[in-house]
């Protein structure tokens, strides 16, 4: 039988259509752009902080839940005689390297280094800059950075991994909600809920795309005294873009598993690198320490809202622009990191998938920020703060090439550093870009096959249209750039999805607390799920 595919026209075209008019208005009106995300993201950082919080620390617990329930632990993603698709070393690259973009090889040295010399209001008699602001610091970039990170990930690939492998439903995030909605799930609440999915994304690839070319190029100019700007951030993009859309034409088994293996091994040798040539004793000692400080104030920090806190009369925003909009980004992530983790998961028990998915990236994670936080912080006492002050003078995107110098074989390091966040950034857009051609697709085998060529490309084109537009028109159009007016668009978007988690999240507390009502696969005469939504992907090709 011929393979066919038809386009999912409701998230196709309304997609399409949203795209251009995100590229047209940031283009044409940035600033009246910006002003409206700033609006959306002040309202919700400010009335739902709390909000946030409290969903950080239900998904850490629900990932623990699984982990550790024996019954629900042993399911395996696609029933007990599904057999995984690639190694345990594949599928731990490709969710690590896949989850993180930018983020760690960007704020590795800025954050740490940002927290211990400004403090954090929330413990005001720790001095800045002292022993203990090291210890805060580098907690919380644990706290950002570790389990709760990954927790966002990680329950929605659980959820939506049982329903389409177990529950046998199609490959939509949507499916995911069943057990609450029934069949109405896929109808229009459903295909809203994938659209806004998909939009969330849009501004998170985006953003990721500019922050990488950013630092590329801040990389670049460090390294030939030449000031980075238009022609070298395009410039940088381009190649960034042509390489991911021919990566992910090349499929998963080939292109996702090629760059995130060859990222999580430089990321290795840079960490060992690091360690051996750098201040080892401090780094070590700071890292012990800060874990345990972490522990001991977890609560403490994670629910942090900074409801009685007053800085020269204003309310206290931190929480606002550090864990909140943290939470936002991986919110807007979430569905699709989601969606793309359970479809590289099959075979896989949910024990295996919170230890894959959860753990090991929480913890790679912090030993990520510890060495390099660490180290940083040693190196700025010992030199009178000059990577702290580059990161002002240069902003953020400079921290990391600074600090190499004060590392042998400065300029080899940061050649390879340039080549990291251009790896980083390739994985992260292939495998997005792949999954929203998953999503927009009709085709009953959509969870076991690589969507047509010709729609990722498109799709990767759309992500990178909105990164040129961001690029393009920095500086140059109103008062406000086009980056500056764009990079929130994740976080906006990211607001009505936090009561999509929610929704997850109760969602496959119901499913997996009565999985033998759900489990299609491993019950298939007692399971209550409706037969024609069931399909059987590995025969199937077109749903209607």
């Amino acid at each position: 039988m011929e393979k066919k595919v038809t386009i999912r026209k409701p998230v196709f075209i309304t997609m399409a259509a949203i795209y251009i008019f995100v590229i047209v208005l940031g283009l044409v009106s940035p600033e009246k752009f910006a002003n409206a995300e700033a609006a959306i993201v002040d309202f919700a950082c400010v009335n739902f902080a709390w909000m946030y919080q409290i969903l950080t620390v239900c998904l850490i617990g629900f990932c623990f839940w699984v982990m550790f329930n024996k019954k629900i632990g042993d399911i395996k993603l696609g029933g007990k005689n599904a057999k995984p698709f690639m190694s345990k070393w594949a599928w731990f690259v490709i969710t690590l390297c896949g989850g993180i973009a930018t983020g760690i090889v960007f704020w590795g040295i800025a954050e740490p280094l940002t927290h211990f010399f400004e403090g954090i209001p929330l413990f005001p008699g720790i001095e800045p800059g002292s022993p203990e602001a090291a210890k805060l610091a580098l907690s919380t970039t644990y706290l950002h950075w570790g389990l709760g990170e990954y927790a966002y990930y990680a329950v929605p690939g659980i959820v939506i991994g049982f329903a389409v492998y177990n529950m046998k439903l199609p490959y939509r995030i949507s499916s995911c909600l069943y057990p609450l909605f029934g069949k109405k799930v896929m109808g229009r609440i459903g295909t809203f809920i994938d659209i806004l999915c998909v939009f969330g994304i849009a501004g998170g690839v985006s953003a990721s795309l500019c922050e990488g070319a950013l630092q590329i190029g801040a990389g670049i100019g460090l390294i030939s005294g030449v000031t980075p700007g238009h022609v070298i951030w395009i410039t940088i993009l381009t190649t960034v873009v042509i390489t991911f859309i021919l990566s992910s034409y090349t499929g998963i088994n080939r292109g996702v598993r090629f760059f995130s293996d060859a990222n999580a091994k430089i990321y290795l040798a840079l960490l060992a690198f690091i360690l051996f040539f750098g201040p080892t004793v401090y780094i070590l000692n700071l890292m012990t320490e800060a874990m345990g400080w972490h522990i001991s104030h977890f609560f403490e920090q994670v629910l942090y809202t900074g409801a009685w806190n007053t800085i020269d009369g204003e309310k206290d925003m931190w929480p606002t622009w550090w864990t909140v909009n943290y939470w936002s980004w991986m919110i807007a992530y979430a569905p699709l990191m989601g969606i793309f983790l359970a479809k590289v998961a099959r075979g896989r028990t949910l024990r295996e998938f919170t230890i894959y998915n959860f753990i090991l990236p929480g913890l790679f994670d912090c030993i990520w920020f510890g060495i390099f936080g660490g180290a940083a912080i040693k190196f700025d006492q010992d030199t009178g703060n000059a990577v702290y002050n580059l990161m002002s003078e240069k902003g953020m995107e400079a921290a990391v090439f600074g600090f190499f110098k004060n590392l042998p074989a400065t300029q080899i390091l940061q050649v390879v550093f340039i080549f990291t966040v251009f790896i980083s950034i390739v994985t992260l857009a292939d495998s997005m870009t792949t999954t929203i051609s998953s999503l927009s697709i009709n085709a009953k085998n959509a969870a076991t096959v690589e969507p047509p060529a010709k729609i990722k490309i498109f799709w990767g084109i759309c992500l990178s249209l909105v990164a040129f537009v961001n690029l393009a028109t920095a500086s140059t159009v109103g008062k406000v750039s086009g980056i500056d007016a764009t990079k929130s668009l994740a976080i906006s978007v990211a607001f009505p999805l936090t009561f999509v988690m929610i929704l997850i999240l109760v969602a496959g507390v119901k499913m997996l607390s009565n999985a033998d009502d759900y489990n299609v696969v491993d019950n298939p005469e007692g399971h209550k799920v409706d037969e024609d939504l069931i399909l059987d992907f590995d025969i199937d090709e077109v749903v209607d």
